[in-house]
């Protein structure tokens, strides 16, 4: 009986190990779908780096490869044109709307989660309307109120818009909701000021949603296009998105150096995708967290 059952046991265990070697059919097709779309994806941002390192005669030919490698393209880009001041303007604008949304939504977020007060279901619904309001219904005000207190083509112009989002309150609400009151009333009994609950309870236990949300938020606005065309009327104070624009009408033709634009412009986010990637998925996920 001993021999039986040992052999038994062995016929499941390589019955189990060859199931895991052998996919099924639909996981065969699931796969070559997935690398399907995944070339589809990749193959305009390749084709789009490679171009880069063309010449001007051979960047619209139908070899995917340079018959030599240039970097000719970059060094006009970057000594002619007026890309490093896009670049310094998209960076101002994408760390200091970064740093406001991490700690203006953190603290907005603490106080409709954990403290009590009259109005606050009502304030919190109120934030919440403002994500169902699209953004072109907001640049007329936006607008009209830069042009009232002389924000346009300024930095403060630029970046108030993006300074305290309702989607940022809302996910930071969400996970301060998760945490156990037993440790704020602890800190409480022991003297700590509720500033001092935020910094040193809350904050560090979110730390994921924060990580999340500073992705979202640099990104967002790294990438933000309609607002800054509108309030950035002077070429020194545009962004990359929009200076790429306005540069690929006036380059004209230029493909290799468009090309070399768009290339320079990818690099913050393609390197916050590279380090962050799993705070990326983490957020997708976390955005449907619930109270």
């Amino acid at each position: 009986m001993l021999g039986e059952s040992r052999r038994l046991r062995r016929g499941l265990d390589e019955s189990v190990r060859t199931s895991g070697r052998r996919p099924t059919g639909w996981a065969i097709l699931a796969y070559v779908l997935l690398t399907l779309g995944a070339v589809i994806m990749v193959f305009p941002f390749a084709w789009m780096v490679v171009s880069s390192f063309k010449d001007a005669r051979e960047v619209l030919s139908p070899a995917i490869l340079p018959s030599q490698w240039t970097f000719a393209n970059y060094v006009e880009v970057l000594t002619r044109t007026a890309f490093p001041r896009w670049f310094m303007n998209s960076m101002i604008v994408a760390v200091l709307n970064t740093a406001s949304v991490l700690f203006f939504c953190a603290l907005v977020g603490y106080v409709l989660a954990r403290m009590r007060f009259p109005g606050k279901q009502v304030i919190f619904i109120a934030i919440l309307s403002t994500l169902m309001v699209p953004t072109e219904m907001l640049v007329i005000p936006w607008f009209v109120m830069s042009a009232q207190f002389g924000w346009i083509d300024t930095y403060w112009g630029l970046l108030f818009p993006g300074l305290i989002p309702g989607f940022g309150v809302f996910l930071m609400r969400q996970f301060f909701q998760t945490l156990p009151r037993d440790l704020f009333d602890a800190g409480r009994i022991d003297g700590v000021s509720e500033f001092g609950l935020f910094l040193r309870i809350g904050l560090p236990l979110v730390g994921p949603g924060l990580a999340a949300l500073g992705i979202f938020a640099f990104i967002g606005n790294w990438n933000a296009f309609l607002w800054p065309l509108i309030v950035a009327q002077s070429a020194s104070m545009r962004t990359v998105p929009v200076g790429i624009a306005l540069f690929s009408g006036e380059a004209g033709s230029a493909w290799h150096l468009i090309m070399a634009t768009s290339a320079l412009a990818i690099i913050p986010v393609l390197i916050v995708f590279i380090i962050f990637q799993r705070q990326i998925i983490e957020g997708v996920v976390l955005t449907g967290v619930k109270g």
